[in-house]
């Protein structure tokens, strides 16, 4: 019988001389900028693993799901260069137990990897670096330098509206639109549309528009990324599979949605002629005490506009009947609209309720749209919602 050779019994070629110090502190906080992209649930072992690469004064790590991966890096003292895999969850917890100081990191025979820090002596069992998926490099075509301040609020005012339902596969991410002038964000479930545009925001780069639908997935893990305060620009570039964000020293790439994605511009409301000027903070306080005595399954209030009020209610067999009412000047024909009461308390948590807020209505069977009531707002800021049969 033919004896089939294994990955354990080839050494060398795999970097197996690896030997680096690098700092615990600057560790843990590359680890936790790439922990939250690992495979925690996975059919393929090698996923729930960091590759580390060790090469020059730089230790490189690198996390995939197959879907999107996340590069990061850390200064190094590189004894002898090379790589290897350790499980990510048991590297991140581990490491986080040490005390600050100087962490050696040395791989031994057969992918074990020794891991040493003051007296402590610790070693893990790793998997093979050959069965570490490919994972695709930033491009070297030229990028578009997007403000890293835009963006982040451009994805908290969208993200919530995208689809939880995996078989609307365009949904289950939001499109950003680039220009010249301005860059714009929208997504929908088809019950609700954010949408919010920049404009006077240069993008170098672009010339025309460029459209690219970005995986909810991949929104959280920039947000993550553009959380840190001294992130001002972020680079991005494209090719046929894959999306890329370069921020500061770590990259985010991640496969592109494929389909197209709904005609948002044809579902905007033009002739939404009654309308109310409120309060953000009285419309959120109001729902949220109303809303406890709306349908469980259905969330479901109602918005009545009449003469310089506006009445929000909601009323259940199980649970009673509630109204609050909220002053506004309005002096056109009553209308009462039925909406889902989680849609609205999330445009309104979008906006920090802050500030005023417009609701504009056409009639109780058409979308109903509400926006920031503010001219001289940074951000045009429009929210879509499909009303509700009550």
């Amino acid at each position: 019988m033919p004896i089939i050779e294994t990955e354990v019994e080839k050494p060398s070629a795999q970097g197996a001389a690896m030997e680096i110090t690098v700092s615990r502190q600057d560790l843990v906080r590359e680890l936790t900028a790439t922990q939250s992209v690992v495979e925690r649930k996975t059919t393929i072992p090698i996923l729930s693993n960091f590759l580390v690469e060790a090469d020059g004064d730089r230790l490189n790590i690198t996390a995939t799901d197959l879907d999107q991966a996340i590069r990061t890096s850390s200064a190094a003292k590189v004894k002898k260069p090379g790589s290897c895999t350790i499980p990510a969850r048991k590297l991140y917890d581990y490491i986080r137990l040490l005390p600050e100081g100087d962490i050696s990191i040395k791989l031994l025979e057969n992918h074990w990897v020794q891991i040493r820090s003051g007296r402590s002596n610790t070693k893990i069992v790793g998997m093979a670096r050959a069965n570490y998926p490919q994972v695709p490099e930033f491009p070297a075509v030229p990028t578009t330098s997007i403000s890293a301040a835009t963006l982040r609020t451009l994805i908290a005012r969208t993200i919530f509206a995208i689809s939880n339902e995996e078989s609307r596969y365009t949904l289950n991410g939001a499109l950003l639109v680039i220009k010249a002038e301005s860059l714009a964000m929208v997504a929908t479930d088809g019950h609700r549309l954010s949408y919010v545009e920049k404009s006077e925001e240069a993008q170098e780069g672009i010339s025309g528009e460029k459209r690219v639908l970005i995986p909810r997935k991949a929104l959280q893990e920039l947000q993550q990324l553009l959380s840190a305060p001294d992130v001002e620009k972020i680079d991005f570039a494209d090719d046929e599979h894959t999306l890329f964000f370069r921020v500061g020293h770590r990259t985010l790439s991640t496969r592109k949605l494929s389909g197209q994605f709904p005609n948002f511009e044809a579902v905007m409301p033009r002739d939404n002629t009654k309308f109310a000027v409120v309060r953000s903070s009285d419309l959120s306080a109001a729902i949220q005490r109303v809303a406890q005595f709306a349908d469980e399954r259905s969330g479901a209030i109602r918005l009545r506009l009449e003469s310089n009020e506006l009445k929000v209610s909601a009323n259940s067999a199980e649970s009673g009947e509630s109204e609050d009412t909220i002053d506004t000047p309005y002096s056109g024909d009553a209308i009462m609209v039925g909406f889902n009461s989680t849609y609205i308390l999330d445009f309104l948590k979008a906006i920090d309720n802050q500030g005023e807020v417009r609701l504009e209505f056409k009639d109780s069977q058409s979308a109903g749209q509400m926006r920031p009531e503010d001219p001289d707002a940074e951000y045009k800021y429009r929210y879509v919602l499909m009303p509700m049969r009550i």
